[in-house]
């Protein structure tokens, strides 16, 4: 009875060690590097580009995409005109009609001979096997950063090595032939372009020519042959018939592009993409940029503070160096102490401060609320003001003809400074963008372009977020303005007793550095 009361004990033993013999990741697979194409004055996106503007060596052109269906246009029509490459980095591509989509563009490209190379974050990998299949292609080469072990589940992964698999790939870009890039804040799927009925995340993307294209490029090749950037081939098996695996895929993917064609989103689309066709010099503003980005090496289990460049240290840069107004656009918010003390010393400075971010009912993460909640309070005592997002306001859905989507949520990031600075791209303001993923943006010293966006957003405040306030009691309050009437409410707004309790709930666990 005692062998037997072991086995139980013993199994598990046995199988911890299998889990942990093949939980791991061959970082030294044979790779050969690769970089970017040299432009090429020949191709039809280096034709448009001369003709959009003298370009200026200090100087990056750039067109606003805040449209969601503007944005989807346009990386179409980039991958429909390709000749030499295009290089792709996204976090999430999901397999929905847009995903589908965006693999069409990149497989037809593949099919006139153009390069494709995509690199992929891993957290969401393994549910688009499209994405995989793509390797097939012999024009095209997928690459994972910083993947999970193959042959162990997921949660084997985060018991054995989180510290690793913690640090995620959150870079967004779109590079084509090295002429025209965009990025922002949009992963690859529905709700970031305004085609998913059921939420709508409002965000932020810009088009970019001229010397910022090649320097988004250089970065891209660093990502793109850095340690991290595992081959796909090497995590998992790929099919023993890669020609039927791709028609099978082209397949499915017909079968979701006719889910587009069946609604008004496709009409909306199609005369999109004729107007991005048609970009004309006035549309694209030459001003002086930035490029901010994190090092790949901090994906590795290693100090942040020892890798060069961060892009934490230049956003605090950025927003120390306001003199009159900061406006903040995070989706998620949680400012610690280094960020508490930045507000502390614009208000200090009477410099302006205006926060917009998810209330509670909008956040499509609850656990990020969590750590936002607790410093409402301090925030607004130093003057800073508070808006959270409403999301049944109809001014945050597409505009276009009967497009409409569900419940909006504030996906977006943008810092303006003074309303002659923005910075755009994919950091959060929160612990997680600043220390633990890797990031990036730009910084665009256009004070037409930050004015505008500026007076967009505040005009919009009082119809598409609640203002949070504290009364003399510090009490917290919220208020919003619905068909012309001002309502004010005493409890998080839309948000049922138990979704209430549950975020007092996991305040108690000590994560907020992981938020």
């Amino acid at each position: 009875m005692m062998f037997r009361s072991r086995l139980p004990g013993a199994s598990l033993a046995i199988c911890l060690l299998v889990l942990t013999g093949c939980a791991t990741v061959n970082f030294d697979a044979p790779k050969e590097p690769s970089y970017s194409v040299w432009p090429a004055n020949d191709t039809y996106l280096a034709r448009r580009t001369a003709g959009l503007a003298d370009q200026t060596p200090d100087r990056g052109g750039f067109y606003d995409l805040g449209d969601g269906v503007d944005a989807l246009a346009a990386r179409y029509v980039l991958a429909r005109r390709a000749e030499r490459s295009i290089d792709t980095m996204y976090y999430l591509v999901k397999q929905d009609p847009v995903g589908a989509l965006f693999i069409l563009g990149l497989l037809e490209a593949a099919d006139r001979g153009v390069r494709v190379r995509a690199l992929v974050d891993d957290a969401e990998r393994s549910k688009n096997s499209r994405v995989i299949a793509l390797n097939g292609h012999p024009n095209v080469e997928i690459r994972v950063f910083n993947p999970f072990a193959p042959g162990a589940p997921r949660w084997w992964n985060a018991v054995t090595d989180f510290r690793r698999i913690n640090r995620r790939m959150h870079n967004k870009a779109f590079i084509a032939d090295n002429e025209i890039a965009i990025i922002g804040g949009r992963n690859i799927a529905g709700e970031y372009f305004g085609a998913n009925a059921d939420v709508m995340f409002a965000d932020a993307d810009v088009g970019c020519v001229g010397p910022l294209v090649g320097e988004l490029s250089a970065m891209f090749d660093e990502y793109w042959n850095h340690r991290l950037a595992v081959p796909v081939e090497t995590l998992a098996r790929g099919p023993d018939d890669p020609e039927t695996t791709l028609r099978e895929v082209r397949r499915e993917i017909l079968e979701d592009r006719k889910r587009l064609r069946d609604g008004p989103y496709q009409r909306a689309l199609t005369r999109a993409i004729s107007d991005t066709v048609a970009v004309t010099p006035d549309q694209v503003r030459w001003k002086p940029y930035r490029l901010v980005y994190d090092n790949p090496d901090k994906g590795l289990k290693r100090r942040p503070d020892d890798i060069k460049p961060l892009i934490t240290p230049q956003l605090l840069e950025f927003a120390r160096q306001a003199e009159e107004e900061l406006i903040i656009l995070s989706p998620y918010f949680v400012p610690r102490k280094e960020g508490m003390q930045l507000f502390r010393d614009l208000r200090a400075r009477d410099v302006k401060v205006k926060v917009i971010t998810n209330s509670l009912a909008s956040t499509n993460q609850v656990l990020v609320h969590s750590g936002y909640a607790p410093v409402r309070k301090r925030l607004l005592s130093m003057g800073v003001q508070l808006y959270e997002i409403n999301p049944t306001a109809t001014e945050l859905k597409e505009a276009r003809d009967d497009v409409r989507a569900g419940a909006g949520t504030l996906h977006g990031k943008l810092f303006l400074a003074d309303r002659k600075r923005v910075f755009i791209g994919t950091f959060n303001f929160d612990p997680r963008s600043a220390y633990i993923n890797t990031e990036m943006g730009v910084i665009i010293g256009d004070e037409e372009l930050a004015t505008d966006w500026a007076e967009r957003i505040v005009a919009a405040l009082p119809n598409v977020t609640y203002e949070v306030t504290m009364n003399d009691k510090a009490a917290l309050r919220w208020t919003s303005t619905v068909q012309g009437e001002t309502k004010t409410l005493k409890r998080e707004p839309e948000t049922s007793f138990w979704k209430r309790f549950g975020v007092n709930f996991l305040r108690i666990f000590p994560i907020d550095d992981q938020l």
